[in-house]
């Protein structure tokens, strides 16, 4: 999708790409694919709004819309832009990519459920970078003083962001505590280890306390030459490249990686 589209933040869709196995493909988030607008269902925020070709994935091979669909990623005529807007494909609940807003929308969600007596859950998906946004605190504030337990907050902690390791921009660590200290239950995973996302997502927690859970990622995961490399937060991959990372991605999925 990225050589096709000629679209950079390939290495941060990467790295989240496993958070997303786990919420559709281990039926962690509860969401119908041909009902995708049930007022009952689960929902997700993708607030990293710029690595939204992680998502368009999952949805795709999740049963939301046709995997061929993929093909139009970011064209003129597509319902599936570089940046998503509104409704522009079934389980696209919001759009994002004006980082440091998903938490707000995520909570006033989940404190909607909460006031008409609804189960359904909000989860929200962030990168580390927009956690230093002022604005992602004031939700961390808000959400345990008014008991949302049905909200739960994911970041995607890769230690990068556009500029530089995002620990050194802004102190980051320690991440976990932090949530912590503002009332939230807070569970550290290897986020690229699916049993101990799973464990983190299906493992009850207090109904009167959201749930932080804090992925330590590596940008770029699964491809060598992009793994760890802040180069391709902007680049896009060559015919060449293409071909030597599809290479290695099958070549772990044939050994059960």
């Amino acid at each position: 999708m990225s050589h096709r589209a000629g679209t950079a933040h390939l290495a941060g869709a990467l790295s989240c790409a496993d958070l997303l196995a786990v919420l559709y493909g281990g039926g962690v988030i509860q969401i119908d694919p041909k009902k995708p607008q049930d007022s009952k269902r689960d929902r997700l925020i993708f607030s990293k709004g710029h690595a939204i070709s992680a998502l368009y994935a999952a949805l795709a091979m999740t049963g939301f819309f046709p995997e061929k669909d993929l093909e139009n990623y970011n064209e003129e005529k597509g319902h599936l832009p570089e940046q998503p807007s509104p409704g522009c494909a079934p389980g696209v609940e919001w759009a994002t990519g004006s980082l440091g807003h998903g938490l707000g929308v995520g909570l006033g969600i989940a404190l909607a459920a909460k006031i008409h007596r609804q189960d359904y859950r909000t989860f929200v998906l962030m990168s580390d970078g927009e956690c230093q946004e002022g604005s992602v605190w004031e939700a961390a504030m808000f959400a345990p003083r008014h008991q949302l337990g049905n909200l739960v907050a994911m970041v995607d902690f890769n230690k990068w962001q556009a500029t530089g390791r995002s620990t050194e921009i802004m102190q980051m660590e320690p991440m976990a505590d932090k949530w912590r200290s503002f009332g939230w239950e807070a569970r550290e995973v290897n986020g690229h280890s699916v049993e101990e996302v799973h464990q983190a997502l299906a493992t009850p927690w207090a109904k009167d306390r959201p749930l932080a859970v804090v992925a330590h990622t590596v940008k770029g995961k699964g491809v060598s030459f992009i793994e760890d490399d802040n180069n391709w937060h902007y680049r896009s991959p060559t015919a060449e490249e293409l071909q030597k990372a599809e290479k290695e991605l099958f070549g772990k999925m044939e050994n059960g990686e």
